[in-house]
């Protein structure tokens, strides 16, 4: 059936028996909303270690990374290594949310600022972080499961065999040298594109997918809570090892089989020997539209300090049977993500080679690759394939769904709804997960590729970032402050850009707004590798094909051998610098913005810089640091200059937090009101005992896992430098 073969259902039917087993075994064992929405608190290191590594780890970025690698070469494994650098951190907060002793990262605004209503708007952000992490998963699955299911040329329709003819043209002018290209050659690639033509096309429609696996997804999740997805977890945990490393001997067998070789080296040879050089350079060549080395630092800082504030942290570490589970669970789990995520990238270099002129599309990339590598040997390998993406999308929606409903529950249901009853907090908890999960599904249907979907979850959280971070750790951090970060912060960042194109939508086709970056030509030098020779051979044949006329207008390419060096003139995509999603052609052929409108970059270039004359990435990291650094100054001149929150409240919030979990909650309870009698108790472990600032002394534990997590991320760091390099 299009490529799938009996054994590939069978095993998606029996991964489904699974997990649905799991879920009526979870439910069995529920008895109250602490057990549904954390479990029971009773998760040790094995699960724990699973829970977060399931969480972290979802299809898009198995899909993400191969696609960004296969654009940027090495540096895209940074779409979804960007938090490699605040790994570390997680030894240190992890046991923070499992001191909060609460059951949602909303009770933590109304405890700290005494605020019921700010509760609410973190519930309200809160749940479309969860549904756009939902819905980045649903994208990459069914972007996948497309791609499984394709059409040869001769089954295309008039109008995709149309835009397959214009994907090839594309194709062409990209790999052309720049300054080879005659004028209407150069207009035609600007046109393109922005048009962005595909080459592959479905037997099945990506849309309804997404709602078809939306009401997969839903029938399992609602069910068993949070245990329901930890235990899938462990399950996931071993089926994405499994599918970090199983497409890759397939790839290196295919690569040998073209070009000649014999296993790894062989293979990883071609790979550096096909590939231009800028392909392997980790931090970003100049060429890299979209992951330049301090784009990198940029959305590293940003996500550092983003990722604490996420709800499902309280989660995956609040339920956890004492701190040091939490911090041991949460951070080894995300570490095996990290090392899988190589892996992953690898696949994405080895991909670029054996499908440089098939695909354009590159977020369909795994599942063409699933067909074409392991499809032909008919062992139901296509089916563990999409059983693999299941598990990861599956155990990550639920537990994204379980946070969310536990945030409508606890901070917009119970506080402002009358007559409510506890008896209903199940009940409620599982109806408003399927609202989240169709939420889920609508979200991944508005955005064009899994990438901007990634950016907009990165930065999304930064509007409460602040109000967590000094709430925690500044005394003088109060609620007026808080309030006046958030809601500054979501105006300019959040809603003026979406809302007010809606209420003037000229401002889409405004020429000022239109505007693009405008590089100047990129002249490098590069030794020949097999692509380049391949693309001048090209050149040359196409120059020879011109008329008369037309070659006398352009020089005639010469030729190149491996190991030569020459210079080639690339132009770097013409991107839009105020429009988070680009610009579009009309039906018309008019132009406009899609997208939310970047505020920040139109003051910007209007008042201090031409932006047009910057790299894209330079712009987007402009825009990153803006909004990284804007609400922490606005919270913090506000709260200088505004009453303090009430000591005794203070004292109360702060003592808590410097009181250690024991993982009896008997004696746990006897240790924290000893604390509330002695609100002092702890002083001495403060660092700067006269200040506002509550940073505390580290003891040897904290220490010891921190400066081994900063060991970890050098050892990561030079197993990518090893791995990519191996051949070159």
């Amino acid at each position: 059936m299009y490529g799938m073969t009996y054994l590939d259902v069978l095993m998606i039917l029996l991964y489904f028996i699974a997990i649905i087993a799991i879920g009526f075994y979870s439910m069995r064992r529920i008895r109250n909303k602490e057990d549904y929405f954390l479990g029971g608190r009773r998760f040790g290191k094995l699960v724990q270690t699973f829970a977060a590594f399931g969480q972290a780890t979802s299809t898009e970025n198995v899909v993400g990374v191969t696609t960004t690698t296969f654009h940027n070469g090495a540096s895209g494994i940074w779409s979804a290594m960007v938090m490699l650098f605040s790994t570390p951190m997680y030894w240190i907060t992890s046991p923070w949310f499992r001191r909060l002793r609460l059951l949602t990262m909303g009770d933590f605004f109304e405890e700290r600022y005494r605020s019921q209503r700010m509760a609410a708007v973190y519930a309200i952000i809160g749940c479309i972080c969860m549904m756009a992490n939902i819905a980045i998963g649903f994208s990459a699955m069914t972007k996948t499961i497309v791609a499984t299911l394709p059409k040869t040329v001769e089954q295309f329709t008039p109008a995709e065999r149309a835009e397959y003819e214009q994907a090839l043209t594309l194709e062409r002018l990209e790999k052309a040298d720049y300054a080879a290209l005659s004028a209407q050659e150069r207009q035609q690639l600007n046109d393109l594109r922005l048009l962005k033509p595909q080459k592959f096309f479905s037997h099945i429609s990506e849309g309804m997918l997404i709602w078809i696996v939306c009401i997969v997804v839903m029938i399992y999740a609602v069910s068993g809570g949070l245990e329901a997805a930890f235990l899938t977890d462990l399950l996931q945990g071993m089926l994405i090892i499994v599918l970090s490393f199983m497409m890759l001997p397939f790839a290196f067998a295919k690569i040998n089989t073209m070009y000649g070789g014999a296993g790894v080296l062989d293979a990883m040879k071609t790979i550096h020997v096909q590939l231009p050089e800028s392909f392997f350079d980790i931090f970003g060549s100049p060429a890299s539209i979209d992951f330049t080395w301090y784009y990198i630092a940029a959305i590293a800082l940003m996500s550092a300090i983003n990722v604490v504030v996420a709800p499902n942290m309280l989660v995956a570490t609040g339920s956890a049977k004492d701190e040091y589970t939490a911090r041991f669970g949460f951070t080894s789990g995300n570490f095996m993500k990290r090392i899988c995520t190589i892996f992953w990238g690898v696949f994405g270099l080895a991909a670029v080679v054996i499908y440089r002129d098939t695909i354009s599309n590159s977020d369909l990339l795994w599942g063409y690759a699933t067909v074409d590598l392991i499809g032909s040997l008919k062992m139901g390998l296509v089916g563990l394939m999409i059983a693999c993406l299941m598990a990861a999308l599956m155990s990550t929606a639920t537990c994204l769904m379980i946070t969310a409903s536990s945030l409508i529950l606890h901070n917009l249901y119970r506080p402002f709804f009358s007559g409510y009853k506890e008896s209903h907090d199940i009940l409620v908890g599982r109806v408003t997960g399927v609202v989240v999960l169709l939420g889920g599904g609508f979200i991944a249907t508005q955005f064009d590729s899994i990438l901007q979907m990634l950016k907009f979850v990165w930065e999304f959280n930064i509007v409460l970032a602040a109000s967590f971070w000094l709430g925690i750790k500044w005394r003088k951090a109060n609620r007026i402050g808080a309030w006046a970060s958030i809601w500054s912060t979501m105006i300019l960042f959040s809603l003026s850009p979406i809302l007010v194109p809606l209420v003037a939508p000229d401002l889409r086709t405004d020429p000022y707004l239109l505007k693009m970056t405008n590089p100047p030509p990129l002249q490098r030098t590069f030794v020949a590798h097999e692509m380049d020779v391949q693309n001048r051979n090209l050149e040359i044949e196409q120059w020879q094909n011109l008329a008369p006329a037309l070659q006398g207008q352009q020089a005639k390419p010469a030729p190149l051998a491996i190991g030569e060096k020459f210079t080639k003139t690339d132009i770097l995509p013409k991107r839009s610098i105020f429009w988070t999603q680009g610009i579009k052609i009309h039906a018309d052929g008019a132009k406009l913005g899609s997208g939310a409108l970047n505020w920040e970059l139109i003051v910007i270039d209007r008042w201090l810089a031409d932006l047009s004359q910057q790299p894209y990435a330079f712009n987007e990291t402009l825009r990153v640091l803006i909004r990284t650094v804007f609400p922490f100054l606005v919270l913090l001149l506000v709260a200088l200059f505004s009453k303090p929150e009430i000591k005794e409240h203070l004292d109360r919030f702060f003592v808590k937090m410097k009181t250690k979990v024991h993982i009896n909650p008997e004696i746990d309870a006897r240790e924290l009101a000893f604390s509330y009698e002695q609100p002092d108790r702890f002083d001495h472990l403060k660092l700067f005992p006269q200040s506002a600032w509550e940073i505390y002394r580290w003891n040897r534990e904290d220490w010891l896992g921190f400066l081994l997590a900063v060991v970890m991320v050098f050892v990561i760091i030079g197993l990518m430098f090893l791995i990519v390099s191996i051949g070159g």
